[in-house]
């Protein structure tokens, strides 16, 4: 695993846009006002006949979205969480998700790792909104590959898909070669019989570098990717339940509605198991340097040895 390389999520998905764009003419991507930001200018530099700027009207974006994919288009969109699953709620639930419509709703800047932009656009309830929606898939994935990987799932995956994309250059941990993302699968990192972390997103690394001071420690602690909340893959939780006794989750999100509480859900009909919930409290955020506030907000290897040697 390579640990200096460091890539923003959202860059990942205009690099795979782009390629996508060259291998299926019917993709096509709108923006509001951002594409610099949310690197879909990577996309229209090559196809700017198939990109489409919106302007600062996130609704009737998601609104026109749902209209192309009815005439055969699959459209990517993009905009910042906070916009994308905040401000067009309305048109995501009955455009795109009630007529299970062919949309990709690409979100970038989620958590709190967007830093000085401070709390109004801080989106840490994005997945929880996005989860209630039936038939919505809703991925965040942990680093460059498998950002990548889950752009090209969505597309190969017949219906509406939430992908969550952040700010902040991440460590690539994955190796490309070999490496393949299915749609509800986990992906277990390092091995544990004492201990589970199951992390997305940014917390991923965290939750491996964590694993590896309570390996020091005498604590045996199996670490699970788990990128996709929905549809979650149980069968590893619950195996992950039943063999290791206990359960953190972590994730840049709050810990109402999102991966957590997906986990508690789960286990609290099929297999009881104490779990704790590394996240975003019910808070809002603020303005700051990106890594002051997730050590801040206790999104770090830090404290989750911490929660864990307090588990234990």
């Amino acid at each position: 695993m390579s640990e200096q390389k460091r890539i923003a999520t959202r860059d990942s998905y205009g690099n795979a846009l782009k390629e996508l764009g060259h291998l299926h003419p019917e993709i096509v991507v709108l923006d509001a006002d951002l594409a610099d930001t949310t690197r879909t200018g990577i996309f229209k530099k090559d196809f700017p006949e198939r990109h489409f700027d919106c302007g600062i009207a996130e609704q009737n974006m998601l609104a026109a979205a749902a209209g192309m994919s009815t005439c055969g288009l699959v459209p990517f969109v993009s905009s910042f969480a906070m916009f994308t699953a905040g401000r067009a709620y309305e048109q995501v639930r009955n455009s795109i998700a009630y007529p299970r419509c062919n949309v990709k709703i690409c979100a970038t800047h989620a958590g709190i790792s967007v830093g000085e932009d401070g709390a109004s656009h801080q989106c840490c309830e994005d997945i929880a909104l996005m989860r209630t929606l039936p038939g919505m898939v809703v991925i965040c994935p942990a680093d460059d590959v498998e950002a990548r990987a889950a752009v090209k799932a969505a597309y190969e995956y017949e219906g509406p898909v939430y992908l969550r994309f952040g700010r902040l250059a991440v460590p690539v941990f994955h190796e490309e070669e070999g490496y393949t993302f299915q749609i509800g699968k986990g992906e277990v990192l390092h091995p544990g019989t004492d201990l589970t972390i199951i992390a997305n997103g940014l917390m991923v690394k965290e939750a491996v570098d964590a694993a590896a001071v309570l390996e020091q420690k005498g604590i045996s602690t199996r670490v699970i990717n788990m990128a996709t909340v929905k549809p979650l893959d149980e069968e590893l939780v619950l195996a992950a339940a039943r063999e290791t006794g206990r359960i953190i989750t972590a994730e840049e999100h709050s810990v109402i509605g999102g991966l957590g509480e997906a986990v508690c859900s789960l286990l609290a009909e099929k297999c009881p198991t104490p779990v704790r919930r590394v996240g975003v409290q019910d808070v809002f955020g603020h303005s700051g340097p990106a890594l002051e506030l997730l050590k801040e907000f206790g999104l770090s290897a830090e404290h989750l040895v911490e929660e864990a040697l307090s588990f234990m």
